[in-house]
């Protein structure tokens, strides 16, 4: 038993529902249609309404192995299949397989004559025939404006309704029925969406000559469900629906590093790079090497053997290939090794939403490890500010979702990096915020980079200077001036005074070194001199101590003799002379 479910409560029944398989749609009905009840589509012409209904069909049997039932009222069988064959939907082939009945039925209201007696007895029965005879699960009515032409009584068309509904709901049968959007209603006759257990409602709009499809579920009776509009796509594999609320914020993240491509823009971060799974934004003014930037951050990606996904709205991939060689970034060795795959376009060719299902569309088939789209500034031209802030918030989730390291450049204008704003506004979403901008100096413009924010690590508070050369980007040393950090000439002028100054400060300190010699010998010559005349009068003194220590020997001795009881004569004869024998 879960910790937050108090003991002894009764977890009740949820409501069962059948999956649709549609991109999407089930995120946001929350596990699908409710099952073995009516769903209503409705809307206008051209919003995809009869093609929602058949991929319903096709799914459930691809996917869930649910036969399916197709009544339609306005297109016979061939028709729908040769519609759908675009898409891959093989309808001849799934009814060959006894999986999916199509039945047309002709409803021509000359043909009806209003009675009393008149009722959709005959369609219960061939409708029940067609289901009981493939075992259906699903059933798909389209449209029900045709099958009421004939009754402008209210009244019966009314009870004619409910019976359909009550009948559909006694069969079984998860049961999708379009219906076209009336006046002032959801639909024509206004009835069907009381009695429906869900609605969903299709909207086609164009706005600045952008067409966006957008979709909304009104009602869904027993389960809670997305209730903002959703933009859907109708694309070469069906419907996609790719709502914001349908990714949450629940992603593995990663410690792993991922280098920038820059080594000198790796060293203002504290762990030397950006967090694999991140999102990075770059953003600066025109010719600001934004892009030579993000192509670093490719290639370096694509040296490590991992894949690399560019998408290029203002470049074509021969010019981006061609404009990185000059400056030392051989991208098309990363292409030719498969490392890299450049996908380039015009903003302008698609809307939002279709950019947004293609980048899904291209990932899901490359698979890359990093994705590079250049510039998000772009997309302003085909969506207002707060569309293209939608549409990367759910392209930055996804992202983080997949695990795969996301670079976008974008450019601002000169009111704006005062400012440190994004027109997409999507500077929060970001993990990482590098900005690049113009230094400019007396007569001359040169380039800085700095780090605004970085998620989860330390990073340089300081401006750096930095070159494109031949060899790529490379970062300067900080400069500081009188003033600050300077750039530029003024850099160059800093670092010329500076070695000036060290050249003279090491000048002086020879001169001095050598002045300290000169009074070391000058001194040793003194010390040699004192030493010899120390010498000299060490001698001296030596011989008077040698001088008097023999005087005083002479004075002891001299006293010893006069002290002595038998003093030697020295001119004695008897002590000069040899003693005569007698």
């Amino acid at each position: 038993m879960p910790e937050n479910e108090p003991q002894g409560s009764v977890v009740l029944p949820q409501l069962p529902k059948a999956r649709t398989g549609i991109d999407g749609l089930d995120e946001i009905t929350e596990g699908g249609l409710p099952l073995g009840r009516p769903t209503l589509v409705c809307g206008s012409a051209g919003c995809g309404k009869t093609l929602m209904g058949i991929e319903f069909l096709v799914r459930g049997i691809l996917e869930f192995n649910e036969p399916g039932v197709l009544m339609a009222f306005e297109e016979t069988a061939a028709e729908l299949a040769a519609n759908v064959t675009s898409l891959g939907f093989d309808l001849p082939g799934l009814q060959a397989q006894k999986m999916l009945r199509v039945d047309h039925v002709h409803v021509d209201r000359s043909e009806i004559e209003e009675t009393g007696e008149y009722d959709l007895e005959g369609l219960f029965i061939r409708l029940g025939y067609a289901i009981d005879s493939i075992g259906a699960k699903r059933v798909v009515l389209d449209t029900i404006e045709s099958l009421f032409s004939g009754f402008p009584n209210q009244g019966v068309l009314r009870s004619e309704i409910r019976r359909l509904f009550r009948w559909l709901k006694d069969k079984g049968v998860t049961t999708l029925i379009t219906a076209e959007r009336g006046e002032g209603t959801l639909t024509r006759q206004g009835l069907e969406e009381y009695v429906s257990d869900c609605v969903i409602l299709l909207d086609n709009r164009v706005v600045d000559q952008i067409t966006t499809r957008r979709l909304r579920i009104v009602k869904y009776r027993g389960s809670t469900h997305g209730t903002n509009e959703y933009p859907y796509l109708i694309t070469e594999e069906g419907i996609s629906v790719l709502p914001v609320t349908s990714l949450k914020l629940k992603h593995e993240v990663s410690d792993q590093i991922v280098s920038s491509g820059v080594p000198g823009l790796d060293d203002m971060f504290g762990r030397g790079g950006f967090y694999e799974g991140s999102s990075v934004l770059i953003t600066g003014t025109a010719g600001t090497a934004k892009t030579t930037l993000a192509a670093s951050f490719a290639s370096r990606i694509c040296e490590q053997g991992k894949r690399c996904l560019f998408f290029a709205f203002e470049e074509s991939p021969q010019q981006l290939v061609r404009n990185m060689k000059s400056v030392g970034i051989d991208l098309e060795r990363c292409v030719a090794g498969g490392e890299l795959r450049i996908e380039a376009s015009r903003p302008t060719l698609n809307g939002l939403e279709r950019h947004l299902v293609t980048i899904h569309k291209v990932i899901a088939d490359y698979r890359p490890d990093a994705v590079v789209i250049d510039p998000i500034s772009n997309l302003v031209t085909v969506g207002n500010i707060s569309e293209v802030r939608s549409m990367l918030t759910r392209l930055i989730d996804y992202l983080k979702v997949n695990g795969i390291t996301a670079l976008f450049t974008s450019l601002v204008s000169g009111r704006n990096v005062q400012q440190e704003m994004t027109e997409e506004g999507v500077s929060s979403l970001v993990d990482t915020w590098i900005t690049v901008r113009d230094l400019e100096g007396i007569g001359e413009r040169n380039r800085g980079l700095s780090i605004l924010k970085a998620r989860g690590m330390a990073h340089s508070n300081q401006v750096r200077e930095f070159i494109v050369t031949e060899h790529g980007i490379q970062l300067l040393d900080v400069v500081i001036g009188p003033t600050g950090i300077v750039t530029g000439a003024s850099r160059l002028s800093q670092q010329l005074k500076e070695e000036a100054e060290a050249l003279a400060y090491r000048q002086e300190m020879e001169r001095k070194d050598r002045e300290l010699e000169r009074r070391r010998r000058l001194l040793e010559g003194t010390i040699a001199n004192l030493r010899t005349e120390f010498e000299s009068v060490e001698e001296e003194l030596r011989q008077i101590n040698s001088e008097e220590k023999h005087r005083q020997q002479t004075q002891v001795k001299s006293r010893q003799q006069v002290a002595s009881p038998f003093p030697a004569q020295k001119n004695s004869p008897s002590a000069d002379m040899p003693t005569p024998n007698v």
